[in-house]
Formats: structure tokens, sequence, C-alpha cells
């Protein structure tokens, strides 16, 4: 079992940056690929990035290329999502998850429980 609590989400203004957190506990994180996705009201979950076990593989959605970055610190049983220039349209839930295989679609094994993201025009 891997336990996943998020945090760093919040409300900013169009243009902004924030960094979201993932930190992970219950079994070894440099095991797992780690994925954030996001759900905004009224649309289906989709995966924003996601990340190799080691870091040397890593995906973008096409809407955040460019702003945000996903990184990890196996150190720190952590993983992060950088967002930069953030628009409304960002808005969402945002969940990480964990899993065995790196993949880009939602076939995760374990998932937080969501930091909310709002940015204001």
């Amino acid at each position: 079992q891997v336990q996943l609590v998020e945090s760093g989400g919040g409300l900013v203004q169009a243009g902004g940056s924030l960094r979201l957190s993932c930190a992970a506990s219950g079994r070894t994180f440099s095991n797992y690929a780690m994925a954030w996705f996001r759900q905004a009201p009224g649309k289906e979950r989709e995966i924003v990035a996601s990340i190799s076990w080691n870091g040397d593989r890593t995906y973008h959605a096409d809407s955040v290329k460019g702003r945000f970055t996903a990184s990890r610190d196996n150190a720190k049983n952590t993983a992060y999502l950088q967002m930069n220039s953030l628009k409304p349209e960002d808005t969402a839930v945002y969940y990480c998850a964990a899993g065995w295989v790196f993949v880009t679609d939602d076939r995760y094994d374990w998932w937080g429980q969501g930091t909310q993201v709002t940015v204001s025009s």
C-alpha cells in the first residue's frame, strides 16, 4: 500500500505559479512511476504529467507543455508539479498517483485525495 498526500494548491492569479507536492509513504518510493491528474467541475479527469521511477522519462499533456514540469526527489519520497504561467482553464482538483509502470493514462494503482488549484482571471 502507498499513501499519497498532495499539498501546495491554492488561489493564484492568471500568469502566476504554484508548486504542488506529493508526499509518499508506505513503500519504497523509488519503485514507482508517478503522475499528476486533474479534474475540473463537469469534466472528466485528465492526465497532466507523469514521470518514471528515476525521472529519466517524463510526459506532459499538450495543454500544459512548456508551462508545467513534473519532477521527483526519491531521497525525500516526494513528487512535484511546478506550474507556471497559470491560466483560468487550469482550475481543477489536482491528484497525484503512483504505479508500477510509467504510463500516460490513468492505469495507476494508488491515488491521493487531491488539492484544489484555482486560477483567477
